[in-house]
């Protein structure tokens, strides 16, 4: 018998670990992925992408790397449009009594 008890967790790992921001390092993550698929699509190289993000090339690695410290949120939005992606913010009304609202960001292909 194996007496593993398994924790379904929510959609935010983030939260699942505890951490205080948890929204905003989804939000990060989520983001950085959408650059570096990006990056790959258009395979560029790590100095490439550096020049057209206007940054030096380690914060690539970074990035690639989802070191996500040194970036805001609105810093990776900036570098998506750079990469010829628009980008859009939508607030809306939460629910009555549904608790604090959430920061979700969504792929469109």
């Amino acid at each position: 018998m194996n007496d593993t008890t398994i924790t379904e967790g929510t959609t935010n790992v983030f939260a699942d670990l505890g951490f205080p921001d948890a929204d905003q390092c989804r939000a990060k993550t989520r983001l950085a992925f959408v650059l570096n698929e990006c990056i790959r699509i258009r395979k560029l190289k790590q100095a490439d992408a550096a020049v057209l993000l206007g940054i030096p090339q380690p914060k690539v690695s970074a990035l690639k790397n989802y070191r996500l410290d040194g970036f805001s949120v609105e810093r990776l939005m900036e570098f998506l449009t750079a990469l010829d992606q628009d980008v859009e913010i939508m607030i809306r009304p939460r629910p009555e009594h549904s608790g604090a609202g959430n920061i979700t960001v969504s792929q469109v292909r």
